[in-house]
Formats: structure tokens, sequence, C-alpha cells
């Protein structure tokens, strides 16, 4: 992801800027594409959080993973406020940086909400994070882990 976002910045929660190649570095990172005004987004937002919650902030080591929230949101403000509201404390792509475009082209994304995991350099592991976190829960992070040949002392 250092590659994919190379001469960006990423905001936390917070709104504080976030130096890409330092949080991302060494993690399988799941890109949401998701919007406020969307139904779907909204149902699947709660679920996400849960499931970074459990693997980020309640797993001892945190598990090397992250979130980049790629708004579709109509204004800033919408995103800001859908943001705050039903997100968990992962990164954000700002609403006024135009590389979202190029993003959204590049991982084939036609509607939302779209999970895609990905590994450090941008290469895809699944564009179907939303299902699988659905269908399998926690578990499904150790076959990303597999696939993105991180490995670290995880337990599910």
């Amino acid at each position: 992801m250092v590659e994919v976002f190379s001469g960006r910045t990423l905001l936390n929660k917070d709104g504080v800027v976030v130096d890409p190649e330092e949080a991302l570095r060494n993690k399988v990172v799941g890109l949401y594409f998701s919007a406020g005004w969307c139904p779907p987004c909204r149902d699947f937002t709660p679920i996400l959080c849960d499931f970074y919650t459990d693997l980020v902030v309640e797993n001892d080591p945190p598990a090397q993973f992250e979130i980049v929230f790629i708004s579709s949101d109509k204004s800033i403000e919408d995103m800001i406020e859908y943001y705050q509201d039903m997100h968990g404390d992962w990164l954000a792509l700002p609403w006024h940086d135009q590389y979202k475009h190029d993003l959204r082209k590049k991982y084939n994304i036609t509607a939302v909400p779209r999970l895609v995991i990905v590994k450090e350099n941008g290469e895809v592991i699944t564009d179907k994070g939303r299902k699988q976190i659905r269908d399998k829960g926690l578990p499904c992070f150790r076959n990303w882990l597999e696939v993105a040949e991180i490995f670290q002392n995880f337990r599910a």
C-alpha cells in the first residue's frame, strides 16, 4: 500500500494527517469504498467495525491489518458525518483527493459498498472482503495473511 498511496496523505478519525508509508507498512489493507447515503453501506459498516475492533484494537498483539475508507459521499460534510458516526478508528483518503477516482478504476469499483483486500504492494488478495467477513468472520483474516505471506502471532 505504500506504493498505492505514495505521495498521498491519509487522515485518521481525529482528522490528523497520517503518513501512509508508516501506517500501512507490512499490513494487509482493506480498501473500503462506501458512502453514508447507501443503505447497504450503513448495514455493513457496523459489521466491519466489529471485525476491525476484534482484530486490531482488542487483539494482543494487534493484527497487521488496516482499513482505508474511500468515500463516495456527495460532500465533505456527508463524508465526515458518516465517518465520525459509523466508522471504526481506521484511516480515510481525504474527500477532496481526486485520487479516489483512480482507485475506483484500478480496483474496478462500480458500486458501493465494496471492500477490496490488498497486499502491501496493492495487489488484490480478494475483492470479496465484504462477503468473506459476513460469511466467515474473523477466520477469513488468516486466509488473507497466508495469501499476503505476512506471518505473525495471530489469534482469531
